[in-house]
């Protein structure tokens, strides 16, 4: 080959390794950015699912709280009914 050619493929070659290494350093860059992304996405479904369970917890309360009360309010009432029309 000759020596015009044969520079002209290793400055090609040489290119192509330079743009090989900048989109790897590209690629890396968006893993980390998309891994970073991962875990901010785990930490807001962690927090979800926690809120979820203090929010089914209240719900819960709250019911027991009504099946006491309910009967009593029920149960006032019919007294005070009572007591009006005696």
């Amino acid at each position: 080959m000759e020596p015009e050619v044969t520079a002209r493929l290793l400055t090609l070659l040489e290119r192509m390794r330079d743009n090989q290494e900048a989109a790897l350093a590209m690629q890396k860059e968006q893993f980390e950015l998309f891994r970073r992304q991962m875990e901010r996405t785990e930490r807001l479904q962690d927090r979800a699912e926690e809120l979820q369970a203090r929010g089914m917890g209240i719900m819960t309360t709250a019911r027991r709280s009504i099946a006491f009360v309910l009967p009593i309010v029920i149960l006032l009432i019919a007294y005070l009914t009572w007591l009006i029309f005696r």
